[in-house]
């Protein structure tokens, strides 16, 4: 890939130091899941480095390498007694704000796509419209946990529409692969998520954004219907 200019990989390089800073804070600074962190990273860094992924020819077949572990990682927590328990410890504030790194995702991904490195679909100037995720996290943080002042309802709303935007930048990620599965950006297929580091958007972002609301979604909806049972029995 050509090589871009330094504020690209500093920004991204920030984002992803910033998420990982966030996720072990949420976990009130687990070391262990700290250690599974980074040997994930690490593992996925030295393939990307190595030219695993960066072949036209075979990257969309071994693209699944890059999320599937992961999600088969969130199905064991969400499907186990102990993955639900380490769950319901996370902290639910923390987790809203991770979502803050989806911003600085989209800015990446708009440079990614001036050096043509990725189609437009993949941005907010086409199909892209995660950048509101991004932009409203602190907001909901804020007046959500900080200031109080809205409902776990309303919340749970705002991660069930940002799960729905994720799930639209994904698709536009796979169907612009080169190969197998493109349906467009014919002209300009989706290659830069093949190189380091940029491997670790689909890599680590994505599956730490997905992990962080759907265990939001968890939590919220516990506390939502707690509270509900709590005023029931307030009237009993």
């Amino acid at each position: 890939m050509q090589n871009l200019p330094f504020y690209v990989y500093l920004i991204f390089g920030a984002t992803v130091l910033t998420a990982i800073w966030l996720f072990f804070k949420a976990s009130h600074y687990s070391k262990s899941f700290l250690v599974v962190l980074l040997s994930w990273i690490a593992l996925q860094s030295a393939l990307a480095i190595g030219g695993f992924y960066n072949d036209p020819k075979t990257m969309t077949a071994r693209f699944p390498l890059l999320f599937l572990p992961a999600l088969l990682f969130l199905i064991y927590r969400f499907s186990t007694k102990k993955g639900r328990a380490f769950i319901d410890g996370l902290d639910l504030p923390t987790l809203t704000l991770i979502s803050t790194v989806r911003l600085f995702v989209e800015l990446v991904l708009s440079w990614l796509l001036i050096h043509k490195t990725i189609p437009e679909a993949m941005t907010f100037n086409g199909r892209n419209f995660d950048i509101f995720s991004g932009i409203t996290a602190p907001i909901v943080y804020y007046f959500g946990f900080a200031k109080k002042t809205l409902s776990n309802k309303v919340i749970l709303a705002w991660n069930f529409l940002c799960l729905a935007l994720l799930i639209n930048v994904v698709l536009n990620a796979v169907l612009s692969l080169p190969d197998l599965y493109q349906r467009f950006g014919f002209e300009r297929p989706n290659m830069a998520l093949g190189f380091f580091p940029f491997i670790l958007l689909p890599a680590f972002l994505v599956p730490s954004v997905l992990f962080s609301m759907v265990a939001s979604i968890r939590l919220l909806t516990k506390h939502t219907n707690s509270a509900d049972m709590n005023l029931k029995n307030d009237e009993v």
